[in-house]
């Protein structure tokens, strides 16, 4: 199959546009950013972080019309104290014609608290690593698709919408290479369970593009690739790579994290998600369309690393701000 390779010098004339581009995303190829720093990248901050931060976290990213955010996780606060109050995130929000949010959930019972929270969009998270599967949910992945069946019957009288995500989609901490064809099949079960979208998740960061065309390619052939949606963590400087590849692919939604926040705890030196300026960088110099307004998340970017006190980590983002100061 021919691919057309968008050369790098069509990034020279990317970055003075970036700055001040008509957020019209008419007559461009749309490709989805799902943004999960309020969640996955929050979850791991050993300090709490207040509700007023989180919320106006939330309200900053939806004023840059990203279209989907990962805004709470009703786990079990004993294992996540930073989502503890998941439920008072939700109920805050007002809904947002530009901006879906969506909660992660565990269980049945993590289910109806979001549900009584108002959520109206959850994901399931499972993985493609007994191992792996074992270590973060507690279970096989046999008993963990039972978990999911009750959740998702119970979704659907609720009438929410799910997503699916599918941890270490490429290597384990544990396991080492996992094979394509077992994450072709743990995709499929959560597809045929009714999720709209199945995030592929790199969950250590280990992939390379070769491996990352290799394993959409397999797994496209099981479900469609429209519903696919991809989830690298930059562990090796690899995501921004791993997003282009993905794209050549026919990959359309991309999740990321403003600021690059989070972290994985299985992957000694991580340096956690790929941010969502380095992302928005790279597809709008493409010549897609996110939508996304770039002055305002990089803006935001900057604003919740000096609240969490940690440098601002997005390359394009300490650019895209250098720049505009001059």
């Amino acid at each position: 199959m021919y691919t057309r390779i968008i050369p790098i010098s069509s990034f020279s004339r990317f970055c003075p546009k970036i700055l001040t581009r008509n957020l019209s995303s008419a007559g461009r190829d749309f490709i989805k950013i799902v943004e999960v720093g309020p969640r996955d990248g929050l979850q791991n901050e050993k300090k709490l972080i207040s509700l007023e931060t989180k919320l106006e976290l939330i309200r900053r990213l939806t004023k840059c019309n990203i279209p989907v955010i990962e805004a709470a996780s009703f786990v079990s606060p004993k294992w996540v104290p930073q989502m503890a109050d998941s439920s008072n995130v939700i109920k805050a929000l007002k809904d947002s014609q530009s901006t879906k949010y969506t909660s992660l959930v565990p269980n049945e019972k993590g289910l109806e608290l979001a549900y009584s929270a108002g959520a109206k969009e959850i994901a399931i998270f499972g993985a493609a690593s007994e191992a792996f599967s074992q270590k973060n949910i507690n279970c096989s992945i046999d008993k963990s698709f039972e978990n999911f069946s009750k959740v998702t019957k119970l979704a659907k009288q609720f009438n929410m919408a799910i997503r699916g995500y599918v941890s270490c989609v490429i290597a384990c901490p544990y396991e080492g290479k996992i094979s394509a064809d077992v994450v072709a099949s743990v995709s499929e079960r959560m597809y045929d369970l009714g999720c709209y979208e199945i995030s592929l998740g790199d969950t250590i960061g280990v992939a390379t593009p070769d491996e990352t065309r290799n394993l959409i390619r397999k797994v496209s052939s099981a479900i469609p690739i429209e519903n696919l949606a991809v989830h690298f963590h930059d562990t090796y400087g690899q995501a921004i790579a791993n997003i282009y590849a993905s794209i050549l692919e026919g990959i359309r939604v991309v999740d990321s994290s403003v600021a690059g926040l989070g972290g994985c705890p299985y992957a000694a030196g991580a340096s956690g998600n790929v941010a969502t300026e380095d992302v928005v960088y790279l597809l709008e110099g493409l010549g897609y369309s996110t939508g996304i307004d770039v002055p305002a998340l990089v803006d935001t970017g900057r604003w919740i690393s000096s609240q969490l006190e940690r440098p601002y980590s997005s390359k394009a983002g300490q650019a895209i701000h250098a720049k505009s100061q001059k």
